[in-house]
């Protein structure tokens, strides 16, 4: 209940949040830790990182401008892969700021990093878990992602993907790679 909850306050306060220019720019989502967030180890359960990263992405939607486009158009936002790294465990009422960036594309989908920044007290500024995301906009009338170049249009911007980085490059090779061996099942 308390992830409606937030995503409510998040489009109560929305109009409030800095414009983010892509594909350069950063959310910052902050939160605290809450009781209905905790698994029977008391700290933030693995589920609801992933759960609030959606919120983190939904800000760069809106803060870019892609909402409105992709509200217009039908398309739907699709994860294709996420890989996340726990570093440091998240605790009860514990502050932390998820900080997600576009750092990398290609045709159809972007990678984003997503990074839990613990936030006050002892630990304030370090790493808790750092996440990276595969997806896109899609078209479901057309069945197929929307091109990024298209999404560049949308929100004004023009530009080339960065290079990925290594771990970037190993991401999106490890997703292939299952891609592959799970269409090999199927055949």
């Amino acid at each position: 209940m308390n992830l409606w909850l937030r995503l409510f306050w998040y489009f109560i306060t929305a109009w409030r949040r800095p414009t983010i220019a892509m594909p350069d720019g950063v959310s910052q989502l902050s939160f605290r830790v809450l009781p209905t967030d905790l698994d029977t180890s008391a700290h933030m359960n693995n589920g609801r990182y992933l759960a609030l990263m959606d919120l983190g992405r939904l800000d760069i939607l809106v803060s870019t401008g892609l909402l409105r486009a992709a509200l217009r158009h039908k398309w739907t936002p699709v994860a294709t892969a996420i890989k996340i790294r726990f570093r440091r465990e998240l605790r009860l009422f514990q502050r932390f700021h998820i900080l997600t960036r576009i750092v990398a594309w290609d045709e159809q989908t972007v990678v984003m990093e997503q990074q839990f920044i613990m936030s006050g007290g002892t630990r304030d500024g370090q790493l808790a878990a750092q996440a990276l995301f595969k997806g896109g906009l899609y078209d479901r009338a057309a069945k197929r992602f929307v091109p990024i170049a298209t999404l560049m249009r949308e929100t004004g911007q023009d530009g080339e993907s960065p290079a990925p980085s290594p771990e970037v490059a190993a991401f999106l090779k490890a997703d292939d790679e299952m891609k592959r061996a799970a269409q090999r099942r199927v055949d």
